[in-house]
């Protein structure tokens, strides 16, 4: 079967969730954030996903800027960072977060082929539309899905049901990409093909299912055919 979706995780995938921290870091009115800001960048991420899960168990849905805020109030509070200026900056920073460098000749390259490219993602509309529009991205994509329109996040099959809602396509047409292990697991137990971008190196997770693709970054994406 060759692939006729090509569908990407965003925070972490497309977009560099770092990335805020270390630019932030870099501005002098921030500078405690010098010597802290990968820690506080892990523990942001760590605790925005952490919250997602515990939620959608508990039946306890928000938004996804919810809890990107509570998680940075966790990761603040875990580096004794009390300062309302540079929490304000760091959210503020969230919304346009850099692309990998790679992100843009890729999806060219899918739409050149004939390719559907979405991004599904658990952000929220507003979030996802602003980190599209700041990486200028939107004219390589068909379709931006968030997990509001459904009200529970990933790895929920709901979430993935929305890809075949969206193109009609069957599972086995589509290449899942993500850099989120968990994320990975859930649309290889939902049937579609999926590649991991492995930025870190780490060993695969004790899940369900596999990746079928193993990357360390992006570029290689429109080979896999």
């Amino acid at each position: 079967m060759t692939f006729t979706t090509y569908v990407f995780d965003a925070y972490g995938t497309l977009f560099d969730v770092n990335a805020a921290a270390e630019a932030a870091a870099a501005e002098p009115d921030h500078a405690a954030l010098q010597a802290v800001w990968p820690k506080l960048a892990f523990d942001w991420r760590r605790k925005q996903l952490e919250y997602t899960w515990l939620r959608a168990v508990a039946n306890r849905h928000c938004d996804f800027w919810t809890v990107t805020e509570d998680g940075l109030d966790w990761a603040l509070e875990a580096q004794g960072l009390d300062d309302p200026a540079t929490r304000e900056r760091l959210l503020e920073l969230y919304w346009e977060l850099a692309a990998y460098a790679e992100v843009p000749a890729m999806l060219a390259a899918l739409k050149a082929s004939g390719k559907q490219t979405a991004i599904l993602s658990n952000g929220s509309p507003a979030m996802l539309e602003a980190a599209v529009q700041s990486a200028g991205i939107s004219e390589q994509l068909d379709a931006v899905l968030s997990v509001e329109t459904i009200g529970v996040f990933k790895p929920h099959a709901q979430v993935y049901d929305m890809v075949q809602n969206r193109f009609g396509c069957a599972r086995d047409e589509v290449l899942f990409v993500s850099s989120n292990g968990w994320d990975i697991a859930g649309a290889s137990g939902y049937g579609f093909h999926t590649a991991w971008v492995n930025h870190a190196g780490d060993p695969v997770d004790r899940l369900y299912a596999r990746p079928h693709h193993i990357l360390q970054d992006l570029t290689t994406i429109p080979e896999i055919t």
